[in-house]
């Protein structure tokens, strides 16, 4: 992904999913600090959107992207992961210093936009269409979960928890 400066998450996204042919609307909403709260801002239940989860596993980032009603279970994670005890949530300074095209806490759920293996929790493919971070906290994107699978190819899996 180009990382020009000069263009804001939501604009380096939409250029993404256009190029990629996805349909999808963004949707200006009021800062919020959390998933489930920007979902709310935007008129959306929590349970209609997506969040996305940073992860470190030794030196690698990976990403979950769960329902933003749920919790992510970090048990599960590791044992799908095969990643013992060293799986653990990324700090703010490590999500800045490595994804910083986007605002931390606002990325967006979108493998090839994140240079990081990903997780897709399987409750998303209920939806015909999901909530989710657009980049920066003021804006999101409905999408079509498939269409995240078919761009992302993640790995599709239980991890949330029960």
């Amino acid at each position: 992904m180009a990382t020009d400066d000069s263009r804001s998450g939501v604009e380096r996204l939409a250029e993404f999913l256009d190029s990629q042919g996805i349909s999808y609307e963004v949707i200006e909403h009021p800062a919020r600090s959390t998933a489930a709260a920007d979902a709310r801002a935007a008129g959306i239940l929590p349970h209609d959107a997506a969040k996305t989860v940073v992860l470190r596993d030794g030196d690698e980032f990976r990403i979950a992207v769960i329902p933003a009603s749920e919790r992510l279970d970090l048990h599960k994670l590791r044992e799908l992961l095969g990643s013992a005890d060293t799986l653990r949530l990324a700090s703010e300074e490590e999500i800045a210093s490595h994804f910083g095209e986007f605002e931390v806490g606002a990325l967006p759920p979108f493998a090839p936009v994140l240079p990081a293996p990903e997780v897709l929790d399987r409750r998303l493919l209920d939806h015909e269409r999901i909530f989710c971070s657009g980049g920066d906290h003021r804006h999101g994107v409905l999408v079509n979960p498939q269409d995240m699978v078919r761009i992302g190819q993640p790995q599709l899996a239980d991890v949330c928890q029960d």
